[in-house]
């Protein structure tokens, strides 16, 4: 491993090379002394109610003041009512000693209202449409409801926990001592209009400070967790709140650890763990036969999530069995945050899509990537130089094998010094991005946010001599260890910051890169080497005088923010392409994800397929995996299957650590080689279908990639199905993650309650499946299964070319797959494949539908886009009979077409070599 030698140890000994993450260095809920009083609330029940008298009606929202019985302090509530069956909750103190942070920039913009109806008797109703929410004065409770079916309920278990600010009682000792107190008198001073709470001690060691291994948390503004339960009577399973590496279906916590959400540098992560990684996003969704409902709980500090599912409330099953009651327990979630107010956002649905797009309607989406971003990604740390560039380069084409982009990791900089480059590895780094360019290829660099500490380093430089780092909380730039060694953290949360940052990135600055050269973001959670936990303090300041405590997991979206204006800047008009590991909801808008530090074993290839569905829910489809896994080295099968599988996930890229075994393909036996090569073929292949979902994503919220109970919601054999994925609802993958094995079991399922499903076609032979349930599928080195939904159309292109660039005048293949009517239907969308021009109608978007014999297109919106593509064939499976020819009539001038039998019973319809923005009418005949 290249760093310094103290670098080294402190990484060595934080991480443990090559043993896996040691969880004995991150925090358990009980060594969380706010996790720790929180859960506590499960067995004693918190006592709040609404206060008589101070109830306000706004057009689209209702106010009221809430009380703790118990000690008399009293709080706001704000239940407003927005557009697409969704609630926002929010819940603050009346009169805090300081403000409480409420997060910024994680919403897409303001969310938009709509007006209420209120009806005012023992509780209080507010009606929007078919959404409902009932209050409860005391104690307090709300109840949603959607098409008058009891979905959610907000503190059914009276688990509401809101600690609020206080001043610390002080021993004679420590009414000498500067430090803490003084931050927190000066505080005080600050808001000396406001009512002062009595102060009211808490029996718990860590509530004032804490300690944890060697670091010291001062916490100069003392306990202030929040947490609230959500409970869903209609549903029967959770999911959601990535990141962790644990199933898609959300485990029962009872007796065990909470889902913990705070983002951190985990080494070699643990699979089938609860434990905090990289991301945070806390979006639950809760799902059951006929209602889908979801819970975003807007809060970036260290929170916690404890989730009740039916299996664990085996006492509340049994008392319902004896007293011959068949309503089991609903699945409950307990949220629990450090700091921050309550602010919560309900989501009705009532289907898996629609709350999908709800939640998206509020934090955003994917822009639309440019088409190079979705091929193929060629990455290691590191790639040695510009001959070692140049020369995997020249290899995929040696052996004709596609490849888009080459990365390169920290060891390009100038010694850890962002924005520079090292001079005697790559001297001439233009002419080498050139040479890329020039083959219709790209690179991405990696920017990292921790900035090296040296007097000669520029950007440090400014750093210091603006004020432009995060603060200890005694004001001073704060020192940390990374890549670099000693090294600070830009303050992202200030705007001045952030514009300076970005500003970096103009090619008047940094003059190294041209305009197509993409950005790596890693190391954003911050990692710090010698940071509690492998991260920043808490008591940390930043702008704004908000503690790192507050903003945490919020630190690498601010990073984002600058990286995606700074590229925005450097070029307008060409659609940025930025990877973050870091996140957290809304980052989605600026970047894709990968699941980071994983390893070289067949669990973590398992995982790959559940982390990136459960981020797709989340918003965040633009997910990946590294092939192969970043640390070990794989064997043969592992990584011919880790390709196969990867070709399916939407963000495709292969890299590895600096002490693996190079691994690009053409190092591997001739049969591997195959395989990868059919996989890479087979991703470039449907880059059509990926492109035109990224687009739906961007209008419609609809992630990318999907589990089964996206659209087979009352199957319940599908809800918890994790190993395999849908492509939008065209294509069912189901990809091959064991060891050894010549056949897999593959789920078909049920439409409807009588059992009733969908034709499934594989996706090489056209062979049909038409039952429900699980069948045993065949597989051989180099085939996955792979099936088509009948009733759909998927457009194609078939001819190899060494990029993605090269493909954009290309001819299509439209595969269509019949369903039990006959019938099938698709979308294409087509632009530059880089700008924003199709946001002014640059572009065509078509759909196909196919009905009585006669496939016909209309286009949605005027195809003002110029292309030189045509249709070059079709295919079609699950006719029934074999038509003797075709005619197609497009622009007044109808034509015959030739068919092609094929022997299972598709037929191919060769060159109607109509123009894709042209309608037509393409007929088939019988005999």
């Amino acid at each position: 491993m290249r760093c310094s030698l103290f670098v080294c140890l402190i990484v060595g000994a934080v991480f443990n090379y090559g043993a896996g993450v040691d969880p004995s260095n991150f925090k358990t809920c009980e060594q969380s002394s706010f996790c720790r009083r929180s859960r506590k609330v499960q067995s004693s029940g918190s006592k709040y109610a609404l206060i008589r008298g101070t109830l306000n009606t706004y057009t689209d929202s209702v106010t009221a003041d809430l009380i703790n019985k118990e000690n008399h302090h009293q709080f706001t509530l704000k239940l407003e009512a927005l557009v697409g069956s969704t609630f926002r909750l929010q819940i603050d103190e009346k009169q805090p000693l300081r403000p409480r942070y409420r997060v910024e920039h994680a919403l897409k913009g303001k969310p938009e209202t709509t007006r209420i109806r209120v009806e005012e008797s023992d509780e209080l109703t507010i009606t929007v449409g078919k959404s409902k929410a009932v209050i409860h004065g005391d104690p307090f409770r709300i109840d949603f409801y959607e098409d008058d079916v009891h979905v959610v309920s907000v503190n059914a278990k009276n688990w509401l926990y809101f600690e609020h600010l206080r001043q610390k009682a002080q021993a004679p000792a420590e009414q000498a001592e500067g430090g803490d107190q003084a931050h927190q008198q000066q505080d005080q001073q600050d808001n000396s209009d406001m009512v002062q709470p009595a102060s009211e001690p808490i029996d718990d060691p860590g509530a004032w400070e804490e300690n944890f291994k060697s670091h010291h948390d001062s916490k100069p503004y003392g306990p202030e967790a929040v947490a609230l339960d959500f409970s869903f009577p209609a549903a029967e399973m959770l999911f959601g709140i990535p990141e962790h590496a644990d199933a898609f279906q959300l485990k029962s916590t009872s007796g065990t650890e909470p889902y913990r959400l705070y983002n951190l540098d985990v080494f070699e992560y643990i699979v089938d763990s609860k434990m905090a990684l990289y991301g945070s996003v806390p979006v639950l969704y809760a799902h059951g036969p006929q209602r889908t409902a979801g819970v975003y709980w807007q809060n970036s500090a260290e929170s916690w999530v404890d989730i009740y599912t039916t299996e664990s409330n085996v006492v509340s099953s049994l008392v319902n069995f004896v007293s011959g009651s068949r309503k089991s327990t609903p699945p409950l979630a307990h949220f629990i945050s450090e700091s921050g107010i309550v602010d919560a956002f309900i989501m009705l649905g009532p289907k898996p899509m629609d709350v999908f797009k709800q939640y998206a309607a509020l934090t955003g989406t994917h822009e639309l990537p440019q088409l190079f971003a979705l091929a193929y990604h060629q990455s290691r740390w590191n790639y040695n130089d510009e001959r070692d560039v140049t020369s995997v380069s020249a290899k995929f084409d040696e052996y004709n094998m596609p490849m888009d982009t080459m990365w390169l990791d920290i060891e390009y900089t100038d010694g850890k010094r962002y924005f520079t480059w090292d001079k005697f590895k790559f001297p001439e780094p233009l002419t080498m991005i050139k040479n890329l360019t020039e083959l219709g290829r790209h690179l991405v660099v990696i920017i990292d946010p921790h900035i090296k500490r040296d007097n000669a380093y520029f950007f440090h430089q400014d750093c210091t001599e603006n004020g432009y780092y995060v603060k200890t909380r005694e004001g001073n730039d704060y020192e940390g260890w990374c890549w670099p060694g000693s090294a600070s953290y830009p303050d992202f949360f200030n705007p001045v910051v952030r514009d300076y940052y970005a500003s970096q990135y103009s090619l008047s600055k940094f003059k190294t890169v041209s305009k197509d050269v993409m950005i790596w973001n890693d190391m954003n959670e911050p990692s710090v080497f010698n940071g509690p936990e492998v991260t920043a303090p808490k008591d940390l300041v930043h702008y704004g005088n908000w503690e790192h405590r507050d903003v945490h997991n919020l630190y690498g979206h601010m990073h984002l923010m600058g990286t995606f204006a700074g590229l925005k800047q450097r070029d307008p008009q060409q659609r940025p392409f930025i990877l973050t590991r870091a996140h957290f909801a809304g980052s989605q808008r600026y970047a894709a994800i990968w699941t980071g530090d994983n390893f070289a074993d067949w669990a973590h290839l398992q995982h790959s397929i559940k982390m990136c569905l459960t981020e797709a829910v989340a918003g965040f489809s633009f997910c990946g995996a590294d092939i192969g896994g970043f640390f070990g080295n794989p064997d043969n099968e592992l990584l011919e299957r880790w390709y196969q599988t990867a070709a399916f996930l939407p963000f495709f890229r292969a890299h590895a650590h600096i002490d693996t075994k190079r691994r690009e393909p053409w190092l591997f036996p001739e049969r591997t080689r195959h395989v990868i090569k059919n996989a890479l073929l087979k991703r470039y292949s449907y880059l059509p279908l990926w492109y035109t979902s990224f687009y739906e994503l961007e209008q419609t919220g609809a992630p990318v990639i999907r589990p089964l109970l996206a659209h087979y919601p009352v199957d319940k054999e599908a809800f918890a199905i994790d190993n395999q994925l849908l492509v939008q609802q065209r294509l069912l993958v189901r990809p091959v993650m064991q060891q050894g094995v010549s056949k897999v079991d593959v789920y078909f399922p049920a439409i409807d309650d009588k059992k009733n499903g969908d034709y499934w076609y594989d996706a090489d032979t056209y062979q049909r499946q038409e039952r429900v349930g699980y069948e045993s599928i065949p597989v051989t080195d180099d085939k996955i299964p792979v099936f088509q939904r009948g009733g759909s159309i998927v457009p194609k292109k078939e001819r190899q070319r060494r990029s993605s660039t090269l493909m954009l005048n290309d001819p299509y293949t439209l595969v269509i797959c019949l369903d039990r009517q006959g019938k099938a239907a698709g979308t294409l969308f087509i632009d530059d494949e880089k700008s924003y021009a199709y946001r002014t109608g640059e572009s065509i978007y078509v759909s196909y539908e196919f009905a009585n014999n006669q496939l016909t297109n209309r286009f949605i919106g005027k195809p003002h886009f110029k292309s030189d593509a045509w249709i070059e064939r079709i295919v079609i499976a699950g006719l029934g009979y074999a038509p003797i020819d075709a005619t197609i009539t497009a622009n007044g001038i109808t034509q015959k077409l030739e068919i092609e039998q094929r022997s299972n019973g598709a037929i191919v319809v060769r060159k109607p070599a109509v123009k894709m923005n042209v309608d037509f009418a393409l007929k088939l005949n019988a005999a």
